[in-house]
């Protein structure tokens, strides 16, 4: 698997560098971003995973230098037949995300912390299989950032991750371009969504898409935002500018709340 992931990981490396250098030299840098999605079939590997994440995985991430790592559940997690956990970490480059592995095993804390999991038998898994999409910010939101507004508890909040899939790259890179350039960005943030991040995906199994977070302080309240987004006047006059129209073939929308131990 070495030889193959390699030049896959210089090429990624080349289209990134080549992007930073095409928006300029004095262009902020975009981070990246990694959300591993654990599968899991029942309260017992669901209660494995969260003892893992929080005893062991994030206080070793926060060791290596990480900042705030989120942890998610679906709302109605706990009556799905296929149950999972989000966790979305930030990296400044791809050699930190590609180095990471090696760090966290030379981490002996990290491996006592995370026995249970870290060495489970082939038989008794903690959980059934993990996806990892790779993202890059946008130029307009180059890092992640958690909300400072929301005044309700972890268990009250929305968080709304969104994947927006185009037709082709072309169209793809269009949507990227509206809310970038066209400043669908500052918008969000004028009506006070709260995001946690925009970014592109390099790699994932729903390609070409974008992926963005914001977060509510209640079901409530993303319903009202959400209102005042599809009245606001720049909306209406954005989306109806021809250079911006069929550039989405396909939404999903996924209804998160925080783990009590995540950052944010």
């Amino acid at each position: 698997m070495k030889f193959r992931f390699l030049p896959i990981f210089a090429a990624l490396l080349f289209l990134t560098s080549s992007s930073h250098a095409a928006a300029g030299p004095l262009a902020p840098k975009q981070d990246f971003f990694a959300i591993r999605v654990y599968q899991l079939k029942n309260p017992q590997q669901e209660e494995r995973v969260d003892k893992f994440l929080k005893e062991a995985l994030l206080p070793a991430l926060h060791r290596q230098g990480m900042g705030k790592v989120g942890v998610f559940k679906p709302l109605g997690n706990d009556t799905a037949a296929i149950r999972r956990i989000y966790v979305l970490m930030s990296f400044h480059s791809l050699e930190q995300f590609a180095q990471l592995p090696a760090g966290l095993e030379k981490d002996t804390r990290y491996l006592a912390d995370g026995k249970d999991y870290l060495d489970a038998m082939h038989d008794d898994p903690p959980y059934v299989r993990i996806e990892t999409i790779l993202l890059q910010a946008f130029p307009g939101m180059t890092h992640l950032e958690a909300p400072t507004t929301l005044t309700t508890s972890a268990a009250q909040r929305v968080y709304e991750l969104r994947s927006y899939e185009g037709p082709t790259e072309k169209y793809f890179s269009n949507k990227v371009q509206m809310f970038n350039k066209g400043d669908e960005i500052g918008l969000f943030k004028r009506l006070g969504f709260n995001a946690v991040f925009y970014a592109s995906v390099l790699s994932g199994a729903h390609m070409p898409n974008l992926m963005y977070m914001t977060s509510f302080d209640d079901m409530e309240s993303r319903e009202a935002h959400w209102k005042a987004f599809g009245a606001d006047p720049y909306w209406r006059q954005l989306v109806a500018q021809p250079q911006y129209q069929h550039n989405v073939s396909h939404v999903d929308i996924i209804f998160l709340h925080p783990a009590a131990y995540s950052d944010l």
